[in-house]
């Protein structure tokens, strides 16, 4: 990953309706979704200047906000607009691309409903988000000692700033031990995700995934489920023991970032990448380089 500084990237943001330069986009000190993570945000790629799936994230981030009691001062057109309008103003084609929305600095307590909106769009070139050598062989995962917190705890259908930093923080660890990532289990101990994308298991011809009840329905996740379907796999949703990963013979995450991205290990847990892994990611590639919606 580029270490650059994301503060002093040369470029244009979209803030509140107007590009500006990169640099200058900043925010108060005393901002609410700083200090109560009420904010909201969204992960998409541009392939050869097609947003994938553009509208399907849109509408997340609206019903996000919707989720954290507030609502986004434009519509999900103007949005949309406006990452295209940031994308081309940027000379990118290839790109990650950031909406996200948050409560202002108009007061500092848990109630803000006095808070402005605002909301920013950031667009920048994105390499693999794991090295070509690990998703050739597949990343090794370990295991969290943080949780997704119960559905009735948290608004776990938002993808929301402060669902991540347990992410973060599991994400950190599992660095610092020499694996890429972190398999995250529920309240229940049943397998959940990774930090940060869902996780498939393949036994055969099906391929298992734990059902989305206390982390975010991942739109890779729903895009992968149906191309599954299309190459003849049968998708199982259920609660996924952890002992029950010995059965599995492959693993792999999905995700904006991740894309399709075969995992080799979790813990003491082997697999291998195997055909249908591969078959998925060509078939994942194939179709967001050549997406024509939205």
């Amino acid at each position: 990953m580029n270490i650059e500084s994301m503060e002093n990237k040369e470029g244009l943001i979209w803030y509140n309706g107007n590009l500006i330069d990169w640099k200058d986009a900043k925010l108060h000190v005393l901002t609410h979704g700083l200090h109560y993570a009420s904010s909201v945000f969204e992960g998409e790629r541009s392939y050869s200047g097609r947003i994938f799936k553009l509208h399907e994230h849109t509408e997340r981030l609206f019903f996000s906000a919707s989720q954290l009691d507030f609502e986004i001062p434009y519509t999900i057109e103007e949005i949309k607009e406006a990452c295209y309008l940031t994308l081309e103003k940027n000379n990118l084609v290839d790109a990650y691309i950031r909406p996200i929305a948050w409560r202002g600095a108009e007061t500092v307590g848990v109630s803000a409903q006095s808070t402005k909106i605002h909301c920013a769009i950031a667009v920048w070139e994105w390499p693999s988000y794991f090295s070509p050598e690990d998703k050739l062989k597949g990343i090794r995962l370990t295991l969290s000692n943080w949780k997704r917190p119960s559905p009735d705890t948290i608004p776990c259908k938002a993808k929301a700033a402060g669902l991540y930093m347990i992410c973060t923080l599991a994400k950190h660890k599992a660095e610092s031990q020499g694996y890429a990532d972190a398999l995250m289990l529920d309240t229940e101990n049943k397998v959940a995700e990774a930090t940060g994308a869902n996780i498939f298991f393949i036994s055969g011809k099906e391929i298992h995934t734990p059902v989305p009840d206390s982390f975010l329905d991942g739109i890779t996740r729903r895009t992968v489920i149906d191309l599954a379907k299309d190459h003849g796999l049968k998708i199982i949703e259920r609660k996924i023991e952890l002992d029950e990963l010995s059965t599995f013979e492959q693993c792999f995450i999905t995700g904006t970032a991740a894309e399709v991205t075969p995992v080799s290990e979790i813990d003491n847990f082997k697999f291998k990448v195997g055909e249908e892994i591969k078959i998925l990611s060509d078939s994942y590639i194939n179709l967001v380089n050549n997406w024509k919606g939205d």
